[in-house]
């Protein structure tokens, strides 16, 4: 159930993130602004729509979808990227793809914390959020 990722979680820990964004193709400058930017992530539901808002001094952003559902998608480092939320088992998964490329994250609630695992053709990254 998306129920137990609705709430306010805030980034208490990040591994490989520059190698991911780097195998993304995320120039220079973002990546050192991406590197040092703590998000709050806000993950509620609008009816049967996910919603996930990301707050940080760089650049908020808003996406909302019916699980399963496709939409359009502008990325804090300008990919303009077609998306999906599903849920696999307890995991909250979304998919982004662009240009035959695709990029994956996974969230999973683990330990009271939020794991997000994003995976970019074999380079993975983790990020790990506290609840606020």
């Amino acid at each position: 159930m998306v129920d137990a990722f609705c709430a306010t979680w805030k980034l208490i820990d990040s591994q490989n993130f520059d190698d991911y964004m780097k195998a993304l193709g995320v120039g220079f400058a973002t990546r050192q602004v991406g590197n040092v930017t703590k998000p709050t992530v806000v993950i509620s539901q609008d009816g049967d729509k996910v919603v996930v808002k990301t707050l940080s001094t760089f650049r908020n952003t808003e996406i909302s979808s019916k699980l399963g559902e496709e939409f359009a998608e502008i990325t804090p480092d300008d990919r303009h990227v077609k998306s999906t939320f599903t849920m696999e088992g307890e995991k909250l998964v979304h998919v982004q793809r662009w240009d035959g490329k695709e990029t994956t994250f996974i969230r999973e609630i683990k330990d009271g914390k939020m794991v997000m695992t994003l995976t970019f053709e074999g380079v993975s990254a983790v990020r790990t959020y506290e609840k606020a």
